[in-house]
């Protein structure tokens, strides 16, 4: 009977301003079902294959990006894939919609995110969630990390007059 083995790894990195740039790699395959009665080293030699396997292409992508963000230049733009913070261009939602990285926004980003929203002025935390459903169609609670820094970054421009407040709520970009 078959077998089938799978490996996942999956590796986070932080940047500035509680950002975060992240990278997973799943693989799945299919051994022969002996293997884990008759030839556990052989069983063993498949995961760590594949586990290296993953790892490269988790290092290798993470590299990719952070070279992309020293040199300024942007791989996935013109796709509408990620940009520096991790977002595509289209506000932090990807062409399939705003999965994020799978990984729910920690407290800190929740916190930080709270505290700029407090600081602009026709804002505020109730606003936010408002702000929060039309980037990503999901209350604050529900953000990933990625797009957590993405509506950071939304919140800095605003502060420092980028954005107009009302435009971000809009939709309509500046």
């Amino acid at each position: 009977m078959p077998l089938k083995l799978n490996v996942g790894l999956t590796r986070k990195v932080g940047q500035e301003n509680f950002g975060s740039l992240g990278a997973h790699c799943a693989v799945e395959v299919e051994l022969d079902g002996s293997l884990l009665q008759h030839d556990l080293e052989a069983f063993q030699r498949h995961v760590r294959t594949a586990y290296a396997a993953c790892r490269q292409a988790v290092q290798d992508e993470l590299a990719r990006h952070q070279q992309a963000d020293q040199t300024g230049t942007d791989n996935h733009a013109a796709s509408g894939g990620p940009n520096g913070n991790g977002h595509g261009q289209n506000g932090g939602r990807s062409a399939a919609g705003s999965n994020g990285n799978g990984h729910l926004a920690s407290e800190k980003q929740h916190a930080f995110a709270r505290q700029l929203a407090g600081q602009i002025k026709g804002l505020g935390v109730r606003r936010l969630e408002d702000l929060c459903q039309r980037m990503f169609a999901k209350p604050l609670a529900a953000i990933s990390s990625l797009d957590a820094s993405g509506i950071i970054d939304v919140l800095k421009d605003i502060k420092a007059g980028k954005i107009d407040v009302e435009q971000a709520l809009s939709g309509v970009a500046p």
